[in-house]
């Protein structure tokens, strides 16, 4: 049965409506009821007290703002009524010893089918990479990508170009504006696609980007350790990687940090700097032959049973709504901690969508040094952002206004829940690899793309991704599972959405069963099932740049 509100902790003093409650609607609760003075739309906050200016408000058990308008019981929480506050943390706090760690017997036999890797990775795809290291050599990728891509039959586009064709014909037989823009256009088809000639290659992905040279010393070094990420990552069979020579990013530079994530580097990798070479006809001549060359031996690995402590699985969120903390993050945490217990590696990243439950992470930490650096880099991240006049307040975008996340720290309480409760075994800074089992945290942007794309550097085969609004993003190597808070979005957006988690809004399954159907089709997804991202070519791909440009 649905409810109409849910309390996420009990120390709340706030509801959160599961659905539109018109003003008037009476709301039992307790030995009483709570009456809405006001419309409360469906994902929003109302008052379970009389909210005086200054007052705390509480959700999951953490303040999450502060009152600047009175509210009646009863009322609506808005922009204007609330403002963003966090308690302050140390990091001196008392590390917890133990942690409710899940039964996970059903599991511990179960494997899925992947690509192992000579240094003891497991991939879940097989792709092989072609990477610029300056983006003055992006015309060169795609035109790589031009030549190679669909007689290869790696080509995955729907063609709209019938509905431009039947529009011209309608102009041409004299059809006036109005009748153009009621006009019912067939269907788009989906282009033929050539059978694929490496069939156990999942594809050849082509990474652009505008670094490489320009900014700081410092971002060309972070860049090659993402780039780094990339070329060592168990989903990827070998890359090749285009330079032009001058750049700050220089090949020698890309090859140490390789040697930093992977000291016994084995995977073909072929490098041509482009002035050395000459001309742009040998450039691309040569790149072609050798990654075809690479591809013949890409193609020779096949998928083999592993064991799910090689999954290491990226928590991500994007276009999150009043429903993302108390539906699919919270599943999603339960997946979290299932993998953990299990053996695997989990990656919990976005530090502007930590603020207000540093403590609790605080606390999680193994160690005091683990805690500190946690701390450090929060401090740090925040103290950027407010000397160029911003501030982790100012995270919530207008879609998550709009859903009723209202402050910075009500979005992050709720963010949170992905990473469950188990212990948090290390903190990175991007883009620093994974090499721990467990919950590892990871600075990055609130951007989802780049931290999505900060999380596959650092290793994540498989990416968690919450929406409550709907995003399409996808990665270039790594399958993003698209995961709907709600039912609504599930029904309305289907191609791109894989798994809906509205079931538990709508009192259908409780969060430990959506966490088990999570996991579940994780390790199909790990076996080779296509998302729906990689079904709709989604490759987004932003490298975070940190420092000025120069």
């Amino acid at each position: 049965m649905k409810h109409l509100v849910a309390r996420i902790h009990p120390h709340d003093n706030v509801l959160v409506a599961l659905q539109d409650l018109p003003a008037g609607t009476t709301i039992p609760w307790g030995d009483s009821a709570i009456k809405t003075v006001a419309a409360i739309p469906a994902k929003h906050k109302l008052a379970m007290q009389d909210f005086q200016v200054g007052d705390s408000v509480t959700m999951y058990g953490v303040l999450v703002g502060k009152i600047r308008e009175a509210i009646p019981q009863g009322g609506l929480l808005t922009t204007s009524n609330i403002k963003h506050a966090t308690n302050s943390y140390d990091e001196q706090g008392a590390q917890r010893a133990s942690w409710p760690v899940p039964n996970v017997e059903q599991w511990q036999d179960r494997t899925f089918m992947g690509f192992h890797r000579s240094n003891g990775q497991v991939g879940t795809a097989n792709y092989w990479l072609v990477i610029p290291l300056v983006f003055c050599e992006n015309r060169n990728i795609q035109v790589l990508e031009e030549a190679l891509v669909n007689d290869l039959g790696y080509a995955r586009k729907k063609s709209y170009q019938p509905q431009t064709q039947e529009l011209i014909q309608l102009m041409q037989a004299g059809k006036s504006v109005e009748e153009i823009l009621q006009a019912d256009l067939q269907t788009a088809l989906e282009a033929h696609q050539k059978p694929k000639l490496f069939p156990n290659v999942d594809g050849v992905r082509f990474l652009t980007h505008e670094g490489g040279c320009g900014g700081i010393r410092q971002d060309a070094q972070t860049l090659c350790g993402l780039l780094a990420g990339y070329i060592t990552h168990p989903n990827v069979a070998g890359a090749t990687v285009l330079s032009l020579g001058c750049q700050n990013a220089q090949v020698s530079m890309l090859q140490d940090e390789i040697r930093k994530r992977d000291a016994n580097f084995d995977k073909p990798l072929y490098i041509l700097e482009q002035q050395k070479i000459g001309t742009e006809e040998n450039l691309v001549s040569t790149a072609l032959r050798q990654t075809f060359a690479g591809l013949m031996l890409a193609n020779a690995q096949q998928r083999q049973p592993a064991p799910l402590s090689k999954l290491c699985i990226g928590l991500e969120c994007g276009g999150s709504d009043g429903f993302s903390g108390i539906s699919a993050n919270p599943a999603v945490g339960h997946v979290s901690d299932m993998l953990v217990a299990l053996g695997g590696s989990v990656i919990l990243a976005e530090f502007p969508e930590l603020n207000g439950v540093e403590q609790e992470l605080v606390d999680r930490s193994v160690d005091k040094e683990t805690a500190e650096r946690f701390s450090s880099l929060m401090k740090a991240y925040s103290d950027s952002a407010v000397a160029v006049g911003s501030g982790f307040d100012m995270n919530p975008s207008p879609g998550n206004i709009r859903d009723g996340l209202l402050t910075d720290a009500m979005k992050s309480a709720g963010a949170a829940r992905k990473g469950g409760s188990s212990p948090v075994v290390a903190v990175l800074d991007y883009p620093e690899p994974v090499t721990k089992p467990g919950l590892n945290l990871l600075c990055t942007p609130g951007n989802d793309v780049e931290s999505t794309t900060a999380e596959v550097g650092s290793g994540a085969n498989v990416v968690l991704f919450t929406t409550g609004l709907g995003t399409p993003t996808g990665n270039p190597i790594a399958p993003v599972v698209k995961i709907a808070t709600n039912t609504p979005l599930a029904k309305r957006m289907p191609d791109i959405i894989d798994i809906n988690t509205g079931t538990v809004i709508d009192g259908e399954e409780t969060i430990e069963q959506a966490g088990e159907r999570i996991l579940d089709y994780v390790i199909r997804v790990a076996s080779g099932e296509e998302v729906a991202a990689v079904r709709h070519g989604q490759t987004d791909f932003i490298p975070w740049k940190r420092g000025v440009s120069l």
